[in-house]
Order: structure tokens, then sequence, then C-alpha cells
């Protein structure tokens, strides 16, 4: 998921709306760990489980990670401040955007992950947003 994070990141640009799907334990953080790295982000990335959102400061455009699995309804996402995050100057991912789907802009790209034993399974499907 690391490597494939790393080549995904050329995908991932200022203004982009990533979804993350898929289980617990999938590889979603992993893969948002990778990505970092492909955009040259060479610090510990951490899992926003309990933080909700993770910024991290880019060369060319900083990137929030957001984790929406603790939301238990659809506005508590505005009161995160999530619509300032969506200045078009920054990338947001975000693990669980099913728990924040009725405030969420549309994606600019959707990648769902299953796991499969041994590995993981990833489609990605180009969005409607951006």
């Amino acid at each position: 998921m690391l490597k494939f994070g790393e080549k995904l990141s050329s995908r991932v640009e200022s203004g982009s709306i990533v979804f993350l799907v898929g289980e617990l334990g999938s590889g979603k953080t992993t893969l948002v760990r990778g990505i970092l790295s492909g955009l040259g982000y060479d610090r510990t990335v951490v899992s926003p489980t309990y933080t909700l959102i993770e910024p991290y400061p880019g060369r060319e455009f900083d990137v929030y990670h957001l984790d929406l699995y603790r939301l238990s309804r659809d506005d508590e996402l505005e009161n995160l401040g999530f619509r300032d995050l969506l200045d078009g100057h920054a990338a947001c991912l975000i693990e669980w955007p099913e728990k924040g789907e009725a405030n969420l802009p549309s994606p600019s790209m959707t990648i769902r992950i299953r796991i499969l034993e041994p590995g993981r399974e990833v489609e990605i499907d180009p969005g409607t947003g951006q």
C-alpha cells in the first residue's frame, strides 16, 4: 500500500478531494502514508482517528487527512470547520466519507480497498469533483 500510494501521489493535486473507502484494517492510512511520501512529506504520518483531521504541510500544497469514522451525524462535519479546507489550496484525503456524505463535495477520486488474503484489491474511480 505504501508503494502504491507513492505512485498514486502523482494524481493528487491542490484542490483534490479523495475518498478512501474500506473496512477497518484495510490499509487506508497506510495508503495515505504512501501518498504523502510520494508528495515529498518525510515526517511521521499518524492516523487521525482521534483528532479527526491531521494537517500535513507540503512543498507545493498542503494535505489534510480526515478520518470520519467517529462521526455519528452528517452535520458534525460542519462543526470541524471542514468548509475552510476547501479553498482549493490543499488536497483532502478522507477516510470513511460515508459518515459525512451529505456534507461532502463530490470527490476527485474514490479509492476502494478490499482485504484479500493475502494482500489487497484496490479499485479507483475518477470522481466528478474538481
